[in-house]
This record gives structure tokens, sequence and C-alpha cells, in this order.
């Protein structure tokens, strides 16, 4: 093994978070003393030193991790979309109707609270080249309407080449429903083409401590320390709204349907499977915790053995809620401020598009342009928004994941308790 080769694998080796902990925490130091650096300089005339020179370069780098992702994120949203339709089977167990049927509206009512969470409480972000961005703000519901109207029956190679994610959602779920009765090789070659994209985007991925490197560099050079308690807000903006769906929203949810204390319930899944599932980061990997719980629940093992997958791809609470306040933190720094009924069809936007985000890592964040793309953004500052979301990952996923993991359990208990009555 060469030199180069056990350097890669020793990065590769190391925990995503610690790495990206690192990255945020040099990025700042290198940022702050760049910052000072060019004090005594006159940028303006083109002097330069070595402190600019360095936040040039890891400029450089931030841009190169927004493109790599700006590459291969319209490709993966058609592919797992197109996939998931082809694939899901939603069988005949007892009770499964109603589980999707919460499942969705759990979706929906999550992006709600995202959307007013947004509204009460609105959050800037400090992203470089919002000045050039010009003004992309929509007049009203049926400019935004015509637009997204347009947009879905775009030319489907268009769709790709130009990052139309509205477009491409729709030509993904129409072949997707087309092409669900296909041949089984057919299926195999597709499930075989979404897993080689999953992996593309996992190494895209493991780039992110570098780019989050150079942007945070970038920032701090550019805005100061200042600039960076913009995450901070929006980080607890986010888990605020996450802990309001978990311990509000689904308490709701149960009661609504079982006329029974929700509480027992809610904090033994956020315990047993909620917990877990914060520090996994997967939904995908917490499908035998969440199987063992539902047996201790009294859960009858054909309904759970679907449901409990099957919710570990559509049942996204947590991704709605991050789609949702992502996407109004970059209209609200590009001065944006949507009405009412564009922000009822951001909830929508949101809701689909957390099922469509299919559990792949930094999946909901994926998203985010297509949510953006209803206020006229463009999408290279929709991309810098998913930066910030990788940045702000340690925690926004792991709550994430807690939250849609926990949810399988709920549901599908509820649902149980309901049909055995």
């Amino acid at each position: 093994m060469s030199y180069f080769e056990k350097l890669v694998k020793s990065y590769s080796d190391k925990s995503l978070i610690l790495r990206i902990l690192v990255a945020l925490i040099l990025g700042a130091v290198v940022g702050y003393f760049a910052r000072i650096g060019v004090a005594d300089i006159n940028l303006e005339a083109g002097e330069t030193n070595t402190w600019s020179n360095i936040a040039n370069f890891s400029k450089i780098l931030g841009d190169f991790f927004v493109n790599a992702l700006k590459a291969v994120a319209p490709v993966l949203v058609f592919i797992l979309i197109l996939s998931s339709f082809v694939h899901k089977s939603f069988g005949n167990a007892t009770g499964l109707k109603k589980v999707v049927v919460l499942y969705v509206i759990g979706t929906f009512l999550a992006a709600l609270v995202g959307v007013a969470a947004s509204f009460i409480f609105p959050t800037t972000l400090a992203l470089d080249g919002v000045e050039a961005a010009g003004d992309p703000t929509p007049t009203d519901i049926w400019v935004v309407l015509r637009t997204t109207l347009f947009k879905i029956v775009d030319n489907p190679i268009n769709a790709l080449a130009s990052g139309n994610y509205i477009g491409i959602v729709a030509w993904a779920i129409a072949l997707g429903v087309a092409l669900k009765f296909c041949t089984n090789e057919t299926k195999r070659f597709i499930g075989d083409i979404a897993e080689a994209i999953t992996k593309v985007i996992q190494a895209v991925i493991q780039l992110a401590p570098i780019g989050i490197f150079g942007i945070i560099v970038f920032t701090v050079y550019r805005l100061g320390i200042e600039g960076l308690l913009t995450y901070a807000r929006l980080v607890v903006l986010l888990v605020i709204t996450l802990l309001v769906v978990a311990l509000i929203v689904n308490p709701i949810m149960v009661f609504a349907v079982t006329r029974k204390n929700p509480y027992p319930l809610v904090f033994k899944c956020l315990r047993d499977s909620g917990i877990p599932a914060f520090f996994t980061r997967s939904s995908a990997a917490n499908i035998p915790v969440n199987m063992n719980l539902c047996k201790k629940l009294g859960v009858d093992d054909e309904l759970s053995s679907i449901s409990i997958p099957l919710g570990a791809t559509i049942n996204m609470a947590g991704a709605a809620v991050v789609i949702a306040i992502l996407a109004l933190s970059t209209a609200y720094t590009l001065g944006i401020r949507p009405d009412f009924w564009t922000a009822f069809l951001l909830c929508v936007v949101s809701a689909v598009g957390a099922c469509g985000a299919s559990g792949v890592p930094g999946g909901s964040l994926m998203l985010i342009p297509l949510a953006c793309s209803l206020f006229g953004i463009d999408n290279d500052i929709a991309f810098k928004v998913i930066t910030v979301g990788v940045t702000i990952s340690v925690i926004q996923d792991s709550m994430e994941t807690a939250l849609n993991s926990s949810t399988d359990v709920i549901f599908t208990a509820i649902a149980s308790q309901s049909m055995q009555k």
C-alpha cells in the first residue's frame, strides 16, 4: 500500500462527525487570523499577502465541494426517486394503509411546523455571493404556480442539465410509475444504478470536511466570527422545531388515533429507538432496533416487517422540517418574504421532497434546491445552503434521524392498536 493510499485510508477511517468538527474549528481559527492579517493591506487595490492567499485558496476548496454536490445531486434525486417507485411494494398486511396515511400526514404536519417556526423566528444565513444573486422575489402565488407548472413539463434532459428539481422529481415519479411492472432484470438494473449513485454521493460527502474548512475560513475572513453566529441560530431553531414535532405533534396524532395518554408510548419510542438512531444517524441501520421494539410493543410481525423498512424511506418528518427551514432561511437571506399560499405550497413540496430523500446520507439536504426553486432562487445559492446544512449536520442530522426513526415505531404501534379494537 502506497503512502498516498495509507493517507486516504487514515482519513476515511476517522469519524465523519469528528472530521467535520475539526474542520469547523480549524476553519474558524484560520479565518480569524486571515481577517486580522489583511487589516494593514489595501485589498481593493489588489494588494495581497500570505493570509489573503490562504483565504482565497480556501475559497477554491469550498467552491470545489459545492460544485461536486451540484454535479451529482440532480442525478441522485432522479435515480433514487425512480428506483423507489419501481421497487416499493406496500403489500397486504392488515393496518399498513393506516400506517402509510399516518406517515404522510405526520410528514406534512412536520413541514407545516417547520414553515411556522421560520415565520415566527426568521433566520438569515451568512452566504458568500448573495449580493450578485439579483432579485428573485416572486410577485405572488400565481407566479409561483405558473413557474412550477412549466418546470414540471420541462424536457427531462434539460431538467437534469439545468438543475430543475421540480422537473426532475416529476419525471422520476412518472417513469417510476410507468416502470412499476417492468421485468425483474430491469428492476435489478435500476437498483444497481441507484446503489452506484449512492456510493458516488457517499464519496462526495467524504470531501465535506475539506469543503467545510474552506467555506468557514472564507466566511470568517469576509464576515468575521459574527458570520458563524447565524449557523448557531439556525441550529437552535432546527432543534427546537424537531422537539416540537417529537413532543407535541406526534403525541397529538397518537391521542387522535388511540384516545389514550400518548406520552408513555412516545417516551418509550424516543428512548429505545430515538437514542440509538441519534448516534447511528441512519434510519436504515436502526431498522433491527425498531423491529425488536415493535415486538416488545405487541405489534404483529407481518405489519412491522413491512411498515418499519417502508418508514425508513418515506416517513421523513425530520427531513421535512430541515428542508422547510433551510429553504425559508435562504429566502429571508435574499430579502424574500413569501405569502401564505406560497408557504403552504412549500409545506407540500417539503413533505414530498422528504419522502423522496430515501434515507440517503444527507438526502434531505439534497432536496433544498427543489424547495428553493419555489422562490426562484438560483441553484448556486441553494447549493451553498447545502454546505451550511452539512456543516451543522453534526447536530441536525442526528436529531433528524432520531425523530424519523422513533416516529416509524410510534405510527406502526398505534395503527396496530387501532386494528385490535
